[in-house]
């Protein structure tokens, strides 16, 4: 067994070699799931016996209960590699980070909780090797309308799936699956283009790209959840949002933008409420305005620490630190924006031109410098893994 450092400065860590070059890569992205990742993988290294395979689970879980699981199976099968991530945060991250060390040239993606039937993946692989595509699609829907999830779950699912053909006509029954396979060739094609935010990644993966994959599609239905517990939250249906406007405007307008903005139109009805309140409460307006100034950059921080940024948000010290870096940036970008404003109204734009130009110049300045002083990508940023094993037992392929 070898235990190896993340990528960093000096470049990619040495992997030893395993026995057989696989043909297929099973990526299963955890999160707190040491109940299921045990049987998820039992079952998917029987269902595959005599494929050459690889799986690479990426564990985003708080402590290390799923990684004592998945080493233990490691032990007595070579094929098992674990990524283990800390402060990284989303499945369509963690999916790349194993598509970007994995050496099959089918790359596959299933949950590790146990609610894809493992018997999909080999399904898929032959359904590949016969029929010429770019992405196969394991889609809950093809049967008819039920998801396996319920109450607002189900809702947001079966939204995503109609936004999803509305904004970016694709034509597929399930494009919420967590379940899919792909070519290298086309994951090569559009991993320049991937945005990572989230948890929907195959919105991702078939929506980068001038040129729509060929897709086959198969009918599933989830199974009862082993363990671990659902992701599917309104964070999630505003990654989704953002996801869409990202593709749809061919990235002009990034995923993670669209929520900085959003975020800061929520900071302006606080504002313009706490001025309001301070007004009917006769305070004077200097005292009025700065509060609301202060409450709306507050507010703006912590909602973006929770949803625009929550792959890498910050906690206790960084959190406080974090808080007056981002009034430094909103200040300076208030600064651009009124001094841009008054620029253009100065050589004629009329006001409302020239109030909307510098408003939008200064959002663009306070979204870059956020990125650069408050959240600031991990230094480990091609993987964003912090520790990355390769589990090798020294017995062959079998």
């Amino acid at each position: 067994m070898f235990e190896l450092p993340a990528t960093g400065a000096r470049g990619a860590p040495f992997r030893a070699p395993m026995p057989v070059t696989p043909r297929l890569s099973v990526v299963i992205c955890t999160l707190d799931e040491h109940e299921a990742i045990g049987g998820v993988l039992d079952d998917v290294i029987a269902d595959l016996d005599g494929t050459p395979f690889e799986i690479i689970v990426v564990d985003d879980s708080i402590d290390s209960r799923t990684a004592h699981v998945v080493l233990e199976r490691a032990n007595h099968h070579d094929r098992i590699r674990l990524i283990r991530r800390n402060g990284a945060g989303g499945l369509a991250s963690a999916a790349i980070a194993g598509w970007d060390v994995a050496r099959g040239d089918l790359l596959a993606i299933m949950d590790g909780d146990g609610q894809h039937d493992p018997r999909l993946v080999g399904r898929m692989a032959d359904r590949m090797s016969r029929a010429p595509a770019d992405v196969i699609v394991a889609s809950r829907y093809m049967g008819g309308d039920g998801s396996g999830l319920a109450g607002y779950r189900h809702w947001i699912s079966r939204s995503g799936v109609r936004l999803a053909g509305l904004l970016l006509g694709l034509r597929l029954a399930d494009p919420m699956s967590g379940c899919f396979m792909m070519s290298r060739a086309w994951y090569e094609r559009v991993r320049p283009k991937l945005s990572g935010l989230g948890f929907k990644i195959l919105i991702d993966i078939v929506a980068s790209d001038r040129v729509r994959p060929r897709v086959l599609q198969t009918p599933t239905a989830l199974r009862q959840r082993a363990g671990g517990h659902s992701k599917l939250d309104l964070r999630v249906a505003f990654d989704l949002l953002a996801l869409l406007v990202e593709k749809r405007t061919s990235g002009a307008l990034p995923a993670r933008m669209s929520l900085f903005l959003v975020v800061g139109l929520t900071g302006l009805a606080v504002h313009m409420l706490t001025l309001a309140s301070a007004q009917a409460l006769n305070a004077p307006f200097w005292l009025g305005q700065s509060l609301a100034i202060w409450l709306a950059m507050s507010w703006n921080f912590a909602l973006n620490n929770g949803l625009t940024f929550r792959d890498r948000r910050l906690h206790g010290r960084a959190l406080v630190q974090g808080l007056f870096s981002f009034y430094a940036a909103c200040l300076s970008g208030a600064l651009v924006s009124a001094g841009a404003a008054a620029g253009l109204h100065a050589v004629g734009a009329p006001w409302y031109a020239a109030g909307l130009s510098g408003a939008a110049l200064g959002a663009f300045w306070n979204y870059r410098a956020v990125q650069q002083l408050t959240w600031r990508p991990a230094k480990a940023a091609v993987g964003q893994a912090i520790s990355f094993f390769s589990i090798l037992a020294g017995r062959g392929a079998r």
